[in-house]
């Protein structure tokens, strides 16, 4: 079972999951980091650019998701470093560090509360993110064009890609198409069809989400909603 809430650290969300059923899960792209917790194991969840398919295992997990471009700053990692990877936090940091925050976490008696009070913790030794970062993920997912994001914000189009490799993981026409999946995800899964859909998340055509889906989450729009 799945659960999640906001989290006290501005923008996080704090969940929970306890796998069901012998077969692995779909996290989807979302532009989002993780720091996970599992089996008393610290981890760092880097952006995905497709669906990543999890162990069935029915061993608990938690986690704090990161907005977008806010965890390279408390993780002192640039994001496409991470990209794709599911990384132990000691490949990361020294290990005696490393080890200090699992044992902190593990002697939590809920470990999702004690990733978020690490998380927090960590926020308060390091610079917040630049806002710029926040502005950039803001204009891409209300469908604004890389072009015009560009002009907008007062940066050329090869600044915008350098910060949007750092601190997303992935340049910013990819964050836009993961950003538009997830509109478009949220809008069927409120009922909305397919089609409406793809006509109010900036699809061309209802074939050009369903492509898209499929690219991006290894299945079709029907197979993942259902």
């Amino acid at each position: 079972m799945y659960a999640e809430r906001a989290s006290r650290l501005a923008g996080a969300v704090v969940w929970t999951n306890t796998p069901a059923g012998p077969r692995p899960g779909r996290v989807l792209p979302d532009g989002c980091m993780d720091l996970l917790w599992h089996d008393g194991r610290l981890l760092v969840a880097g952006p995905d650019t497709r669906a990543h398919l999890t162990e069935a295992s029915p061993a608990p997990w938690a986690g704090v998701r990161f907005p977008p471009g806010t965890a390279p700053a408390l993780l002192g990692v640039p994001a496409v470093e991470l990209r794709d990877r599911r990384v132990d936090l000691t490949d990361l940091w020294p290990a005696d560090r490393a080890r200090r925050l699992a044992a902190l976490v593990n002697a939590a008696g809920d470990p999702a509360e004690g990733l978020e009070r690490a998380a927090l913790s960590r926020a308060a030794e390091t610079a917040p993110p630049d806002p710029l970062l926040g502005r950039i993920a803001a204009a891409l997912d209300a469908g604004r064009p890389v072009a015009a994001t560009a002009d907008e914000l007062g940066i050329g189009a090869r600044l915008l890609h350098r910060r949007s490799v750092a601190a997303f993981g992935y340049g910013p026409k990819t964050l836009a198409r993961v950003l538009r999946l997830q509109r478009a995800l949220a809008l069927a899964r409120a009922g909305t069809p397919l089609a409406e859909t793809a006509a109010r998340t900036g699809f061309a055509d209802q074939a050009h989400l369903t492509r898209d889906v499929r690219e991006l989450t290894g299945v079709t729009p029907g197979e993942l909603l259902g």
